[in-house]
């Protein structure tokens, strides 16, 4: 992905115009939310970006939780540890990934300390009518707000610090910008990613929840399911849907419902084919994700004829 921002938007993606005619925007609650103690860039020793910070000149649509996977799941909780994570993460964005600085806005550590991540997005935040494009969504990061949480959360929890620092972050980040708690997402609902892990990302709907109660605002209703991310190694029905659609695309899977060598190879090539990020946050330094299919690869093999929506509620069952 690079520093790539924002190509042409796949079929039964997410937009900020289908965001909007859902009622993107709420009202601020009553009283302002607390600014929670952010730990700017100056404060980490922050290598200068090697680019220009680019400063949409408008709000995010979404904020987008991940998980870093590395370091993994720490018991250092300590202040200093926070200042180095944001130092090892902005050396790997930088020198691995060729980035102009630290990919996602802000990072939230195991013991509950938010350190800026992307240069000036502290300060834009303030403003609350912009935002820092960052580089950890593939293809959606004119719109989209990144936290990146320490830790590796596929089949573990998350420490309860670094939990309720995270509702104390998205709480204030959404009344900046007046964003609704439902367009609170996951790094997984953009990408073919395991990010922001299982664990985490089930726990979603809470943070909605929770972030609701901060703002003193009513929670969103049941929402429209996301498209399910399959891996290598699974099975079953959905399984079995998507190697129909990908040979009905041209791909010579076997239709036994098993995520194979085959099926991984025809999704990887799918995804090379349409130019999809594989490599937009840390997440990937896990595993291989070439192969996944999620959230940006249904919308190039569902048939046509049906909304993205009608096929997300479907493959939910």
């Amino acid at each position: 992905m690079g520093e790539a921002t924002r190509r042409a938007v796949l079929k039964g993606g997410l937009t900020v115009t289908a965001a909007s005619a859902f009622g993107l925007v709420t009202a601020r609650s009553a009283a302002a939310v607390t600014a929670p103690k952010i730990h700017p860039t100056s404060e980490w020793n922050a290598r200068p970006a090697t680019g220009a910070i680019v400063v949409e000149n408008h709000k995010p649509t979404y904020i987008v939780v991940h998980h870093t996977v590395d370091p993994g799941n720490n018991t250092d909780y300590s202040l200093a540890h926070a200042l180095q994570i944001s130092r090892d993460i902005q050396n790997f964005h930088m020198d691995t990934r060729g980035w102009i600085d630290t990919g996602q806005q802000f990072t939230n550590s195991r013991g509950g300390y938010v350190t800026e991540g992307r240069h000036r997005s502290l300060e834009i935040l303030r403003g609350g009518t912009q935002h820092v494009q960052g580089a950890n969504v593939g293809n959606h990061n004119s719109e989209c707000l990144g936290i990146e949480n320490e830790g590796l959360y596929s089949t573990v929890d998350v420490p309860v610090a670094l939990w309720n620092s995270l509702v104390s972050l998205v709480a204030y980040i959404a009344d900046q910008y007046g964003i609704s708690p439902s367009f609170i997402k996951g790094h997984r609902d953009f990408n073919s990613t395991e990010c922001c892990g299982q664990v985490l990302y089930d726990r979603l709907p809470e943070l909605r929840t929770a972030v609701s109660r901060v703002l003193g605002v009513a929670a969103s209703r049941a929402e429209v399911p996301e498209w399910p991310l399959l891996k290598p190694g699974d099975v079953g029905p959905r399984v079995l849907t998507a190697q129909r659609f990908l040979r009905a695309a041209g791909y010579g899977v076997p239709t036994d419902g098993v995520f194979g060598q085959s099926t991984t190879d025809a999704v990887a090539a799918l995804a090379s084919a349409h130019g999809l990020s594989r490599d937009s946050c840390t997440a990937a330094r896990a595993a291989d994700e070439s192969g996944f299919l999620g959230s940006d690869v249904w919308p190039l093999i569902v048939p046509s004829g049906r909304s993205a929506a009608a096929w997300r509620v479907e493959l939910a069952h």
